[in-house]
């Protein structure tokens, strides 16, 4: 039996409803966090409920529950026995009448679900997205919002251009990240990635390889990626190397030494 978490309770997948009036569907008024789960555990959970709180704060959306009852993820993933698997969390403003203006009195909807564990993603091929960019100007590039159509644009553009992932560029015409990952390069012996004032999301994988004192933000050109000695794509869920972009290979075309070793590095956690 699937179980849920929603709104404070454990439920069946069958028992747990929707209002069709919540604005996450109608209005994709929301936010969602992506986790992954390994050895039983939501990996830095922590960081990814400082930053849902701080995206609910910047919308001016009331986040349910405290901090403890947020944790009751991990009741999810015990209740459902999951060991390695993807958790997910969706906020919502909840139900409201017709219109774009919120609702003063709004009770949020807070929906934990788990899905089982994706096959490692191997490297990957990418182009660089012609119909749609990342507002850097906008507010929502800093946060997970359920409006991902930017994405999707992007990611149905580079299935019908034969690529597995497509690259952002922002408004400037600068490199900011690819529809679901932030993006690092090395270049000259440098570690580089697009500042969050470039578009790019403010990622989780991504703050921890800056903490690590190896790596640095800098704007990026399509020329600067093309000339890198490699490149590599970061989400929650991992680390894919980036071998060709518009047909054109990176560095030697194969995973280099510092995208092998954040693979290793990921797969001891």
């Amino acid at each position: 039996m699937t179980v849920v978490w929603l709104n404070g309770r454990l439920l069946s997948a069958e028992e747990a409803r929707i209002d069709p009036a919540d604005r996450g569907f109608t209005l994709g008024d929301g936010l969602f966090e992506t986790i992954r789960v390994a050895g039983g555990t939501a990996c830095h959970l922590d960081r990814h409920l400082a930053r849902l709180a701080d995206s609910a704060a910047l919308l001016g959306l009331p986040l349910p529950h405290d901090a403890a009852a947020l944790a009751a993820a991990e009741a999810l993933i015990a209740a459902q026995g999951c060991v390695e698997g993807v958790l997910r969390i969706t906020l919502t403003r909840g139900t409201g009448a017709r219109g774009v203006l919120p609702p003063v009195d709004a009770v949020p909807t807070l929906l934990m679900t788990l899905a089982p564990a994706p096959p490692p993603a191997g490297p990957v091929e990418a182009v660089i997205a012609r119909v749609t960019r990342r507002n850097e100007h906008s507010p929502l590039s800093r946060v997970k919002s359920l409006n991902y159509l930017d994405s999707i644009l992007a990611r149905q553009e580079a299935a019908t251009r034969g690529a597995g992932e497509a690259l952002l560029l922002n408004s400037a015409g600068r490199l900011a990240e690819s529809s679901v990952a932030n993006l690092f390069i090395v270049r000259d012996g440098r570690l580089l990635t697009p500042p969050v004032t470039e578009g790019a999301l403010p990622g989780i994988r991504r703050a921890l390889i800056l903490e690590r004192g190896d790596a640095s933000e800098a704007p990026l050109s399509v020329a600067d990626l093309l000339g890198a000695g490699e490149a590599f794509l970061t989400n929650s869920l991992g680390v894919r190397p980036l071998l060709r972009v518009d047909g054109q290979i990176i560095g030697a075309g194969t995973v280099g030494p510092v995208t092998a070793a954040l693979l290793k590095d990921i797969a001891a956690e």
